[in-house]
């Protein structure tokens, strides 16, 4: 496979391609290991895209590997969650694998460590073995149990597997260098003990391995080529390789990428699951949320996601990415496949005083502008009607070219109307607007050149049905939002404004829609069909609003 190329050019895939040529590897396998303590969300996509796009360019394949040695915050509702939402994306893996699964090897390689004299058991408490680690100027001091015989370390780590000790009592470390300006050199933990059942193996374990010690293993056991990861682990890359040659096992290639940063949005699992835990938000896939189940619901397409993976590219430097630019690739996709409707958020009743009472006309609307193949639905017209109340004003401003006393505009779809009266409350508001219709201008034209600019969308009032829809905006008013003073917390940087909910008038084709079906509402934004939807009780949530904000850097 050394001769394969891909149109797609970054310092891993030019890695990829300089391992392919020069013989390192004769093909691309990756993996994608996430650990089921939370739901994915929008940075994983970014590793997601990553691993699976790399293999798939060079004829290789992925791996889904949980990477679950936290038993006290792990979940199979975790783990199908992550399957569900990778497939969503459209990829496939070729194997699914658990850390777990090792266990009972990882134990042995342990024993073959302690042998080798290369692993010791160690009676430092957690806050000992920070002091005695030492800092990134100062080198650190041996565990006073560093030099423990082979003899002792066995019986010590078996009566540590065999539950005689208390949690945090023990560790087993590996032997490397006190002294190594690598602070993940200087004796890192191996095991830990740990009591906390285990989603899968149960009661079993009382110790369960560290990150780094089964990380780089398991790679290696399912035969990955390129160990793809994020920028952090850069530092525990020469522990990964040092675990593996010591042992002599087959050693994969670790590559480091810069992860993602969002504006307006925290990708902390433990920041997420203090959202949901303490209800800021409505569950793991509330809309406002920035997991990939939060964005589906919100409206995001696959499509859209990938496409934002793509364009913000790999680097090797940190760097914070606009939401709008996430916003915008959504915002591309949906304007190809979305129908077009007609939706009155806050309905103000027109009544066409010269239309007759009870006639119904049925025009027809082309569903979307930009794919023909898309059709048609028809559309009710009745005397009474419902427009946006920002569409009358009575004493307008200069430039203001809807609805207002004595002005005519153009109804969508349907005919010029103008208005002649109006009514209004005891407190000044418009109650309603009453208009008189042109019977030549049917389907919105006229033929005697009169120029008309406003043009308004409505719905008939004896045929529209009340829609309830979720209008929302980020979850968090900072742009940083984990940017906060000593002693505060990030959740105060949410928006109070996140979410409103509002009953919307709406033509009665969205009686009949599946939940996950996106909408254009004219002149409003683009929507999806909620989970919560029923033809009862249609639901939708607003993805994203029509204007884009987004600007590309010149």
């Amino acid at each position: 496979m050394s001769d394969v190329q891909t149109e797609k050019s970054d310092f891993l895939r030019n890695a990829v391609t300089e391992d392919l040529k020069n013989g390192r590897f004769d093909h691309v396998k990756t993996r994608f290991p996430p650990e089921p303590n939370g739901y994915l969300h929008i940075g994983h996509a970014k590793s997601i895209c990553l691993n699976f796009g790399i293999a798939a360019d060079f004829g290789g394949v992925t791996n889904l590997r949980m990477d679950d040695t936290n038993p006290a915050k792990e979940s199979m509702e975790y783990v199908e969650a992550i399957q569900k939402d990778i497939k969503w994306l459209g990829f496939n893996w070729v194997g699914l694998y658990f850390a777990s699964d090792n266990y009972d090897k990882l134990y042995d390689l342990a024993i073959q460590m302690i042998k080798m004299g290369k692993a010791y058991v160690c009676d430092l408490n957690a806050d000992q073995i920070r002091e005695y680690r030492g800092t990134l100027t100062e080198p650190g001091k041996n565990s006073p149990y560093r030099d423990r015989s082979i003899e002792e370390n066995l019986r010590l780590f078996d009566e540590m597997k065999n539950g005689k000790y208390a949690d945090g009592e023990k560790t087993l470390r590996a032997k490397i260098d006190m002294a190594s300006p690598n602070l993940n050199m200087r004796d890192p933990v191996l095991y830990r003990i740990c009591r906390a059942d285990h989603y899968r193996t149960g009661t079993k374990w009382c110790i369960y391995p560290m990150y780094d010690w089964t990380h780089g293993t398991c790679d290696s056991y399912e035969g990955i080529t390129h160990s793809i990861c994020t920028l952090e682990f850069e530092d525990h890359r020469p522990l990964y390789e040092w675990f593996l040659k010591t042992l002599g096992l087959y050693m994969p290639r670790q590559i480091e990428f810069a992860r993602l940063n969002l504006t307006y949005t925290v990708m902390s699992k433990r920041k997420l699951l203090k959202l949901v835990k303490e209800n800021y938000v409505n569950g793991w896939d509330d809309p406002r949320m920035p997991t990939i189940c939060g964005l589906r619901r919100r409206g995001f397409t696959p499509e859209a996601i990938k496409d934002f993976c793509a364009r913000i590219g790999v680097s090797k430097v940190y760097s914070t990415v606009d939401y709008a630019l996430l916003e915008h690739c959504l915002r591309e996709d949906l304007n190809k496949r979305a129908k077009r409707v007609m939706v009155v958020l806050d309905p103000l009743k027109v009544i066409i005083d010269n239309y007759p009472e009870n006639e119904v006309e049925w025009f027809d609307a082309e569903n979307n502008p930009e794919d023909p193949a898309a059709g048609t639905r028809k559309i009710p017209f009745s005397r009474e009607l419902y427009i946006e109340r920002d569409d009358f004003m009575i004493d307008p401003p200069k430039k203001y070219f809807r609805l207002s006393p004595g002005k005519e505009i153009r109804l969508k779809h349907a005919y010029y109307v103008k208005c002649v009266d109006y009514k209004t409350d005891s407190d000044g508001n418009v109650t309603e607007v009453h208009c008189t219709y042109d019977p030549a201008t049917k389907g919105g034209w006229s033929d005697d050149g009169r120029m008309v600019k406003g043009t308004s969308h409505w719905v008939s009032a004896a045929k529209c049905i009340d829609t309830e829809v979720r209008l929302y905006e980020n979850l968090f008013a900072k742009e940083n939002p984990d940017e906060v003073e000593e002693g505060h917390d990030f959740t105060e940087n949410l928006n109070p404004n996140s979410l409103k909910v509002i009953t919307a008038k709406s033509e009665p084709s969205l009686a009949e829609v599946k939940p996950g079906e996106h909408f254009q509402f004219l002149r409003q934004g683009y929507f999806v069909a909620d989970d919560d939807y029923t033809a009862a009780k249609p639901v939708f949530n607003k993805a994203v609003a029509l204007k884009d904000s987004w600007k590309p850097n010149k």
